[in-house]
């Protein structure tokens, strides 16, 4: 399993991570064996954003011995009122949660402590202005806390917590689907049966808090990568294809940022057809000729990092390349850490030949030379 480093949090996190929110479905025993068997697989980072009892004693039994071998998302604001989840900012519910989180997880501290679902910028004023911004501090200073965290589904405010100075990362919800929704404080619209037919490519403002969190080091894990199923689907895809696990796996990956998904499993099977990523084939890893062939919603022009241009005969890695040309030009001035990140390439863009023989490949129809001389230009080699 490869490892990938979280942004300034420094911690090297499985590529593959577990999202916990279906243990509950199953009997105790069961989904125990699936936790375990995930950390077998190399698996070593799980998100508990579930305030439910029995998923949070499921974990707790599943790391027991072997708590080292885990970074923990615990959710600060997720409480269990009257058998029931409820997302809150009052402080009579939102201590008591959080302790129960490490009463039933057995443990004194989570890695990620992460400021639960914060969707509108009214409640992120509050947060801000209020108790629980400063609980959330008193628990990185006890050490219950070791990394702040939060969780959004609206790039305009996760950009917020990039911007923050304090919060070192982000869970955020990614799928090819998705990015090309404009954001929103309901998310509902994203679970939405059709898109509509006018949405074309990766949102801006998606694409913009990409570029920060490379910029500004923070890291983001991965929600939502299937789209809860939709994906899966042609019938209930809004591309009207299908994509496939890895497909699906490999997208979120390739975006700026990222260093781990975090995959809903029930069973060792779902384990094992996540886990079969490490060793797909390019072939089977390739999202992008799908949604280049789709019958609806292109993203003709666009370069997605799938890396369909390969193999270059200068040697260039034209994927990365295009990233940090997109993530530059994204900002007023280029950041420091973009140029520098380039710089340290073994083949800059300088030494395309313009052969062409890229772009026949490219399922977006991506001006790939034209593009490596500007960013040429852009970079000075």
């Amino acid at each position: 399993m490869k490892r990938r480093r979280l942004g300034k949090t420094g911690l090297m996190v499985s590529e593959i991570g577990f999202g916990g929110e279906w243990l509950e479905r199953h009997p105790e025993e069961e989904s125990i064996e699936v936790l375990k068997y995930a950390g077998e697989k190399g698996i070593n980072i799980i998100d508990c954003w579930m305030p439910d009892p029995k998923s949070r004693d499921i974990i707790g039994k599943a790391i027991s011995g072997s708590r080292e071998q885990w970074y923990i998302q615990g959710h600060i604001g997720s409480t269990w009122q009257n058998g029931q989840y409820v997302r809150t900012r009052e402080m009579k519910y939102v201590k008591p949660a959080f302790e129960d989180l490490l009463t039933r997880l057995q443990t004194d501290y989570v890695d990620l402590g992460m400021i639960h679902f914060v969707d509108s910028i009214k409640d992120w004023d509050h947060i801000m202005q209020s108790a629980f911004i400063d609980y959330v501090y008193e628990l990185k200073k006890a050490g219950k806390v070791r990394h702040i965290g939060m969780s959004s589904h609206n790039p305009q405010i996760a950009k917020l917590a990039a911007e923050s100075g304090f919060i070192e990362m982000i869970l955020f919800s990614i799928n090819p689907a998705f990015d090309m929704l404009p954001a929103s404080e309901d998310f509902d619209a994203m679970l939405a049966e059709k898109f509509d037919e006018k949405l074309k490519g990766i949102n801006p403002d998606r694409a913009e808090l990409y570029s920060l969190c490379e910029q500004r080091d923070v890291g983001i894990t991965v929600m939502k990568g299937f789209a809860g199923g939709r994906l899966f689907d042609a019938k209930r895809s809004p591309f009207g294809v299908s994509l496939t696990s890895v497909q699906c796996i490999h997208y979120a990956l390739t975006r700026p940022a990222v260093a781990s998904i975090l995959c809903g499993f029930d069973t060792k099977e779902q384990v094992d057809a996540a886990v079969a990523y490490e060793e797909a084939s390019q072939e089977e890893k390739d999202y992008a000729s799908v949604i280049a062939n789709a019958p609806f919603h292109s993203y003709s022009g666009e370069c997605t990092y799938c890396g369909h241009c390969k193999p270059c005969v200068a040697k260039l890695d034209i994927a990365m390349i295009n990233k940090y040309y997109d993530l530059a030009t994204m900002q007023p001035e280029m950041p420091a850490t973009i140029k520098s990140h380039y710089m340290l390439l073994e083949h800059k863009a300088s030494e395309c030949v313009s052969c062409h023989a890229c772009e026949k490949r490219c399922p977006f129809g991506v001006p790939i030379a034209e593009r490596m001389k500007k960013t040429a230009k852009l970079f000075g080699c």
